[in-house]
């Protein structure tokens, strides 16, 4: 990250020519600073045209004269783009430029090269244009016909050197697109430019590709360093900030928030505290989603705000299944108190979905944040590395914000010592909630207990948790069962103190 002057008098303070992308400007601390010239880099496909039109755009909005200059697409095109995005292309000066002489033959040229007529004569046109119409902000695409018409790096370095110096006197911003169809990586115009905005297009195994931005350069300025994610939409660009918790820093009161089942805040030492995040792990089918979806209809209950982030269940299912226990979801869903997303992890990016979790707690005012589960997570982010990072920064500012978040993780098989879990978050996690599969009287049963509460008691017993139309229950300790912990628990007690069928 670029460091700030450390005195407000080191620089005098320019005016901001915002991209018109709220995402974008918050990366680049505030937006464009005005009257500089910066380069745009990415491959074919990646979104740099969508971005020009929507910084021309803006400088439309604010009433600015604003000039599009290409040499590698017809005006027609670039109309084309913004019609895909139900745009105006009124108030965008388009002068599209190719050069006659390229259809030409070389022979009629015959003490210069053609490359050299052509490029001055480029060159005018462009110079020309400006002068006609006077813009404050400029776009100029692309980069790789001018370093083409060029033909040495002594000339395109010089070419761009006078360009910058052209404009630097005439109060416009200018946006330089290179496509990087150049065999090898030019650095040279990154070192000219004042900003240099990497825009980069990873095509993954299974899936939609995914998008990511990063501020290469930008003089003078403190910019949020590190990869973005983004997308490109009907409407142009969404730029999601990589999430800083530090930024978000508050005091929370750390209240009690009770399950509305007197057993299970017994087990949890009254119930989960503001600012915890929660970990229910164990087999699939044990009750983990269900004992979540209690947790956010208590919330809804008590008048406050939930949002459950669905990646594995059809939410119709879910609906259905929190129904038949007694859980009334729907009709927190239709007041507005819970929301419910379905993530689709092939299509949805990691900061895509930390974006709509900063949306639900900062806009909607959700108290609750339910991710279920962590293996669909880990799926929309294959490098676990940077997913338990992400995950922890993430856990941090929801517990700044005094959120309770739930997570649910299955493991990998259902009984034995052979279960697994796919990430090990358990010491990011403040509470650990058990759950695990137990033969008695040739029955399977469930059971629950706490293996990890930070900051307050908890007991340590296990309890047998049962799932059936009367709603979820939490038994009584289970004294003599024992093995939960090697992943083969046995119960030897008698099979009248466990939970009858229905019986309250």
């Amino acid at each position: 990250m670029t460091a700030v002057p450390s005195s407000p008098d080191a620089v005098s303070p320019l005016p901001l020519a915002r991209s018109g992308i709220d995402g974008l400007d918050i990366v680049m601390g505030g937006g464009f600073r005005a009257n500089r010239l910066y380069l745009v880099e990415g491959v074919p496909g990646s979104g740099k045209t969508t971005l020009a039109l929507q910084f021309l755009m803006e400088g439309v909005r604010r009433g600015e004269s604003v000039l599009y200059v290409t040499l590698s697409e017809t005006a027609e095109e670039l109309r084309a783009v913004a019609t895909s995005h139900g745009w105006s292309m009124d108030g965008i000066q388009i002068h599209e430029l190719t050069p006659e002489a390229s259809l030409q033959s070389d022979d009629q040229y015959t003490v210069f090269h053609p490359s050299e007529v052509e490029l001055v004569q480029t060159n005018q046109t462009i110079l020309s244009e400006i002068e006609r119409i006077n813009p404050m902000r400029v776009i100029i695409d692309s980069l790789s016909e001018l370093r083409l018409l060029a033909g040495t790096a002594l000339r395109y370095r010089r070419q761009i050197l006078a360009l910058k110096r052209y404009f630097s006197g005439r109060n416009c911003t200018v946006l330089l697109l290179d496509d990087l169809t150049a065999q090898e990586r030019d650095l040279q115009v990154q070192s000219i430019a004042h900003g240099v905005l990497l825009l980069d297009q990873m095509t993954r195994e299974y899936g939609s590709e995914r998008r990511r931005l990063r501020v290469v350069k930008y003089r003078g300025i403190a910019f949020r360093g590190g990869f973005h994610d983004y997308t490109i939409r009907y409407g142009g660009l969404d730029v999601f900030p990589r999430l800083v918790a530090a930024e978000h820093r508050r005091i929370v009161a750390g209240k009690r928030l009770p399950s509305g089942l007197a057993a299970l805040d017994r087990l949890l030492g009254g119930g989960l505290d503001e600012g915890t995040s929660t970990l229910i792990a164990g087999p699939p089918g044990a009750g983990k989603s269900s004992l979540a979806t209690q947790f956010a209809v208590a919330a809804a209950e008590r008048g406050q705000r939930a949002a459950m982030f669905i990646f594995d269940e059809n939410l119709h299912t879910l609906l259905t299944r929190s129904a038949g226990l007694g859980l009334d979801l729907q009709r927190y869903v239709d007041d507005g108190l819970i929301t419910m997303q379905p993530v689709d992890p092939a299509e949805l990016s990691p900061g895509q979905f930390v974006h709509s979790i900063r949306h639900a707690v900062e806009s909607n005012g959700a108290s609750v944040i339910i991710i279920d589960s962590l293996n669909g997570y880990l799926n929309a982010m294959p490098e676990e590395g940077f997913l338990l990072i992400q995950l922890h920064e993430l856990l941090i500012y929801l517990g700044q914000l005094g959120v309770a978040t739930l997570l649910v993780a299955a493991h990998q098989g259902l009984i034995g010592p052979q279960m697994s879990s796919p990430v090990d978050v358990t010491y990011l996690a403040d509470v650990v909630i058990l759950l695990r599969y137990f033969e008695a009287a040739g029955e399977v049963r469930q059971a629950i207990s706490i293996i990890k509460k930070r900051g307050g008691e908890h007991e340590r017993s296990i309890r047998e948790l049962r799932l059936e139309g009367g709603g979820i229950r939490v038994g009584e300790p289970l004294r003599e069962f024992r093995g939960v912990l090697t992943g083969v628990p046995v119960y030897d007690g008698e099979s009248s103190a466990l939970l009858r069928k229905g019986k309250l």
